[in-house]
């Protein structure tokens, strides 16, 4: 995608049928594409689309150079085209399938971060110990044995980050190894072994469906190996169970115990340099806009680009929101059985919103249509630029640990807490984050670097933002803010704290994604 700016509107690419307006305008002002001036029928709101030229009733609207959706109406140059007159009519391209794989990128060895190597052979971007609750019967349990750790007591230990508490709503009244507790084990596993996670200490009741023993033997955990430790119980896994302690209060004592005794341990862990490959980096969009597509997702993309090309990890998550623009990664799957992989996932969210008699085109958000996006084709081609333009290496099941280096997609829900939480159980060590409307998330234990899509945006949240990608419209180009984003994504690894961890947000963003019967 080449974007022509021309001072008040941006036009995509040269089959579209829209520009995007930049600024509010009012009807009976003009506007100039190539050699025409057009006069606008209505009034434009900024982050919205023009015609600019005529559409047939039932005939697709063009966009990034691709369908958007078809005309419900006969649309006229100057018109707004928005949910008034323009619908999803999305059919998933079966052909298009491995058919522009892309040279690999030029290998790029120089770029490098400050990070924690674990025995485990992953790299931790931060350090944090975990009070994880295996049932929401063990959740205020595990809450109150965090909340013992405060700044001031954790101000002797300098290179612990936090000690946090993984709390969510299941864990019970599910089926026995069924897929709801398959999927709970897996998300609960992967935030155990996770990179930025120093140290962990399991909680919960002791009758619940989902066992601690369970959790502990499908997910092979053990005791991690601290530094430092020379203690007698050193490989004793940390699990305690409220019923067996005796209540409450004596498991809180004792869950606190066992952490104070962790601390000095997972204090040992020092920073080091290792090689820009060792990122996996997580691609996430929320509260998107007109904009989103235009600056910060291609931005995200050829920051993306740049780790790929360093040997490191860009994970695409949000199915529903890769549906409508799935034909430009089967395109440059690696192999069929890539691409088919992404499409068997697409079909499965379609029979998962129909059984609820839903549709895919459900997802654009109030926010997201206020801000100028009208169906989820539109929403997904500016969606899937995050990944930016690399061969699609493979696709993973929620939450599925990530074996692959390159650009992969891991199925998820497009709901935020839900898809970071599965990115993050995967092995993310940072998130990269782009908002249009203005998203306020972050995420424990993984950095949330926040990514504007336009300058008011930047400017007006300033303290929730960590980059403006706005600049795009400003002159700089994608190829320029993107090499600059992917700079401050490697000192955001090294250390350098994001807006949302400067505010203390993200202690209540672990939201596993389940599927499945609560019996």
């Amino acid at each position: 995608m080449q974007a022509t700016r021309v001072s008040e509107i941006v036009h995509l690419h040269t089959r579209d049928s829209v520009v995007v307006a930049l600024r509010n305008f009012a009807a009976g002002q003009q506007i100039t594409v190539g050699d025409r001036v057009i006069t606008l029928c209505d009034a434009i709101p900024a982050g919205h689309k023009i015609a600019i030229r005529e559409v047939a009733v039932d005939q697709p609207v063009i966009k990034f150079g691709w369908a958007i959706g078809t005309a419900t109406s006969k649309i006229d140059p100057g018109q707004h085209v928005h949910t008034h007159n323009l619908r999803d009519n999305h059919t998933i391209d079966l052909e298009a399938i491995s058919t522009e794989i892309p040279d690999d990128p030029e290998p790029i060895g120089d770029f490098t971060f400050q990070g924690f190597r674990r025995p485990s052979g992953k790299v931790g971007t931060r350090n944090y110990l975990a009070v994880i609750s295996n049932v929401n019967c063990s959740a205020s349990v595990a809450r109150m044995i965090a909340k013992r750790f405060d700044e001031q007591t954790l101000a002797t230990f300098p290179n612990v980050d936090g000690v946090i508490s993984f709390r969510h709503e299941a864990g019970c009244a599910m089926a026995f190894d069924g897929i709801r507790h398959r999927m709970l084990s897996q998300v609960l596993g992967g935030i155990a072994r996770h990179p930025n996670i120093g140290g962990y200490l399991l909680v919960g009741l002791g009758c619940e469906q989902g066992t601690l023993d369970h959790l502990v033997k499908s997910q092979k955990l053990h005791q991690l190996q601290l530094p430092g430790s020379d203690s007698a119980d050193a490989n004793e896994l940390p699990v305690l169970s409220i019923q067996s302690i005796g209540g409450t209060r004596k498991t809180v004592e004792r869950g606190v115990e066992i952490v104070a005794k962790m601390l000095p341990q997972v204090n040992a862990a020092r920073r080091s340099e290792v090689p820009a490959s060792q990122l996996v980096l997580g691609l996430e969009c929320g509260g998107s806009d007109g904009y989103s597509g235009i600056t910060a997702n291609p931005a995200l993309g050829a920051a993306a680009d740049r780790l790929v090309a360093c040997g490191g990890t860009a994970i695409l998550s949000e199915t529903p929101e890769i549906y409508g623009a799935e034909h430009l990664l089967t395109r440059r799957a690696r192999t069929r059985a890539v691409a088919e992989k992404l499409l068997e996932r697409i079909e499965w969210w379609k029979g998962y919103c129909g059984k609820y008699g839903e549709e895919m085109d459900s997802n654009p958000s109030v926010g997201n249509k206020a801000g100028g996006l009208t169906t989820i084709a539109e929403k997904s081609l500016g969606a899937v630029a995050k990944g930016g333009t690399t061969a699609l290496e493979a696709v993973f099941e929620y939450a599925e640990p990530i074996d692959r280096a390159g650009f992969v997609v891991m199925d998820s829900p497009g709901y935020d807490p839900a898809s970071v939480t599965g990115l993050a159980a995967s092995g993310a060590n940072l998130v990269a984050f782009t908002t249009g409307r203005g998203s306020c998330f972050g995420f424990k234990p993984v950095p949330s670097f926040k990514i504007a899509s336009n300058s008011s945006l930047f400017h007006r949240m300033r303290e929730d933002m960590d980059f403006n990608a706005g600049e795009v419209l400003e002159g700089k180009s994608i190829q320029e803010v993107g090499h600059e984003m992917f700079l401050r994504l490697l000192a955001t690894a090294s250390g350098e704290k994001t807006c949302s961890e400067e505010l203390g947000i993200g202690d209540e963003e672990f939201v596993p994604w389940l599927v499945g019967p609560v019996m």
